[in-house]
């Protein structure tokens, strides 16, 4: 049986070499690189890569047994960039992030229509005041991206009573949608929805996808999210909607540039929350089960699970 060599790019290579140690999966020899000038000298030596997108781009032109490269995140932007190579199988990671991305997204929407920051406000200053508040129930959400995040993301919104509409590219049915779109709809479904969520890829079509005109759909009382990729976005014009209150507030883990520079006009507006970009970890026990799945399939030349197909860009 040919023996593979799977080379170690990731800023927790110590987690991922004890865990894919302890699978003892066979015919696989292990390397580690903990530095750019450890990657470049061993990258010629393996025909598998696991690690960091960025990291993994950067020892592509030396990669030249490269058969598979396994990312440890969803998002592969890195590595679609133009003049790099596509002659290999690219797999990411699925089907984890959905319950900790529902997590943010519903700590976020909860503290803000229950009021929360202001009540820690009033508590400072010893004061007694309710505020009134919608219930989610009475909330209409808008899912941009039904994939896997989008979908549990509509099952905890479908918990909590609210009605979700999901957009995706030919407007196909999802189950657990009230009801799919394509992107040619968003002028007319932005102004009927309350809380509007991007979970989007980076693809030629997504790429400021959320422009002025399209900014200005917004409701002045909607909660817009960026939990997909930062240039779904365009940050300009988003810095003058929010002036412009619509939408009412925008809460970002995303960005077109990160870290997000300090001197972004974006950390100034009272109406937006920033995060930076731990809406959802990749944690190595996941990552390591999906690859141990996949090495597998790579044994029997079997189709691996999430390829991404670098044409579509997801």
């Amino acid at each position: 049986m040919t023996h593979h060599t799977l080379l170690l790019l990731s800023r927790d290579n110590n987690s991922y070499q004890q865990l894919l140690t302890q699978q003892a999966l066979p015919n696989l020899r292990l390397l580690v690189a903990d530095s750019p000038s450890e990657a470049q000298q061993l990258v010629p030596q393996a025909d598998i890569l696991l690690g960091e997108p960025a990291t993994i781009a950067a020892v592509l032109p030396l990669a030249t047994r490269l058969q598979w490269a396994q990312s440890t995140y969803a998002g592969i932007d890195a590595l679609l960039q133009p003049g790099l190579r596509q002659d290999y199988q690219l797999t990411n990671i699925r089907g984890v992030f959905g319950p900790l991305m529902s997590e943010y997204v519903f700590a976020h929407l909860l503290s803000l229509t229950r009021h929360l920051p202001i009540y820690r406000e009033q508590q400072k200053n010893r004061h007694w005041q309710a505020l009134p508040y919608r219930p989610l129930s009475e909330r209409r959400l808008l899912i941009l991206g039904t994939g896997s995040i989008g979908q549990h993301l509509a099952m905890t919104a479908h918990q909590f009573g609210m009605e979700v509409w999901g957009v995706n590219r030919q407007g196909h049915e999802v189950a657990g949608f009230d009801d799919i779109f394509q992107p040619s709809a968003l002028p007319h479904l932005l102004p009927q929805v309350d809380v509007i969520i991007s979970a989007l890829p980076s693809t030629r079509e997504t790429r400021h996808l959320f422009n002025r005109e399209l900014l200005a759909c917004c409701k002045p009382t909607a909660i817009l999210f960026n939990v997909g990729r930062g240039d779904a976005i365009q940050s300009a014009h988003l810095l003058e909607a929010l002036r412009a209150g619509r939408p009412g507030v925008a809460i970002l883990d995303v960005f077109e540039e990160e870290p997000l520079p300090p001197h972004a006009p974006l950390w100034q507006l009272p109406n937006i929350l920033i995060t930076p970009h731990n809406s959802a970890w990749s944690h190595p026990d996941q990552v390591a089960r999906i690859f141990e799945r996949n090495y597998l399939r790579f044994l029997e030349q079997a189709p691996l699970e999430f390829m991404v197909d670098f044409q579509r860009g997801y």
